[in-house]
């Protein structure tokens, strides 16, 4: 088995091999190496004898991974079912680096992904998000508000609607755009330095030692990163003179997020549009882009040819992942599939779910909580 680098691949005749993208759906819906197809590693060892039965044997298979670690032992593997396999060195980040150094339009780039938001995308994007602000009072006079930005889609999205909603001068608030470095690796954070400068958007970044601090945590190490970074960002914000932090869950984030507490949970919950901070006094907590479906974020960010971060952190360095909120990708991707299969038989499903957590009737609900006391159907009774 041999190994090819990024500038290579580009040499060769694309009619000569396939391209296979090897990480889960839900790291390659972020991007990918164009003409990549994507078979997820599981997939490929859970049926490897049928896989090579079926691909075309007069073409080079050519695998990528994140960083091209785990692909090498794939296509070791593919290779004694008889298949010639190459492993792309560097992986997905080898092809981000090369994309960086070639990029230098940042103007026109810059002036594309604002007019998109005004023009092609403004109903699926922008008055969602500003009907999110109004129905919710989300941005009030006076209001200096942190935009938390992670390097990923959502998050860069939700800045450049911030500056946008900003330009109409329906309200008078201030914006900090907040990146907070928690350990990424050198090819992560120039990533978000590259698509920032790209699009425009002035980012006040700091350093945290909070990948380092997880590194060793066994059970739920993704649930106490997104907890750890949520008080570093409280505390960051605050210190600037911030009143709130704006994250970038879509509506998506918040089916799923109701679908997976009733099924993994045993309870009925959801994202809240804004929330008050229980250990930062004043400091409150909202999620602008409620309403925007991520399927419109995805289509924006292919048409301005963008890349962003998924998730970066040591463990997503070896091909797993994580979300924002803690939850581990896997059982939301499994939700994610589940509400995708439902739709087939009924296209309302999401808003239905969406519209459950509006129309609670608590005398048709055995027991709830609020502020931590317990009530029961039977108190009333």
């Amino acid at each position: 088995m041999r190994e090819l680098t990024y500038s290579n691949l580009k040499e060769l005749d694309p009619a000569s091999y396939i391209l296979i993208d090897t990480r889960n759906s839900d790291i390659f819906s972020y991007g990918s190496i164009p003409g990549a197809i994507n078979i997820p590693e599981d997939e490929l060892y859970r049926d490897m004898e049928g896989f090579a039965s079926r691909l075309d044997k007069s073409k080079t298979l050519i695998l990528y991974c994140q960083k091209g670690v785990r692909s090498v032992d794939l296509a070791e593997a593919l290779e004694e079912k008889g298949l010639e396999c190459v492993s792309l060195t560097g992986g997905y980040l080898a092809y981000l680096r090369e994309l960086i150094s070639s990029d230098r339009e940042n103007e026109e780039a810059l002036k594309k992904a604002e007019e998109s938001i005004r023009i092609r995308y403004h109903k699926q994007l922008f008055s969602p998000f500003a009907k999110a602000c109004k129905i919710y009072k989300l941005i009030e006079e006076g209001d200096h508000i942190a935009v938390c930005i992670s390097g990923g889609k959502d998050s860069m999205l939700m800045a450049k609607l911030f500056q946008e909603i900003k330009r109409h001068r329906q309200v008078d608030f201030d914006l900090t755009f907040l990146v907070m470095d928690p350990g990424y690796n050198a090819d992560n954070r120039r990533l978000i330095e590259h698509n920032a400068e790209k699009l425009g958007i002035p980012v006040t970044i700091f350093e945290s030692t909070i990948f380092d601090a997880v590194d060793t945590i066994d059970k739920n190490p993704c649930y106490l990163c997104a907890r750890m970074r949520r008080g570093y960002l409280y505390s960051k914000a605050k210190e600037l003179g911030c009143n709130k932090i704006a994250l970038g869950h879509h509506y998506d984030d918040v089916i799923e997020t109701i679908l997976m507490g009733m099924l993994h949970g045993g309870q009925v919950q959801t994202m809240m549009p804004k929330l008050h901070s229980t250990n930062f006094e004043g400091m409150e907590l909202i999620r602008p882009m409620y309403l925007i479906r991520e399927e419109d974020i995805c289509k924006w960010r292919d048409y301005n040819e963008l890349h962003f971060l998924q998730c970066a952190c040591h463990f997503t360095e070896t091909c797993s992942t994580c979300h924002e909120d803690g939850t581990t990708s896997s059982k939301r991707l499994e939700t994610k599939k589940l509400i995708a299969m439902l739709k087939k038989d009924n296209p309302q499903v999401e808003a239905n779910i969406f519209k459950s957590v509006e129309n609670v009737n608590l005398s048709t609900v055995i027991a709830y909580k609020k502020d931590g006391v317990k009530h029961h159907f039977l108190d009333e009774y």
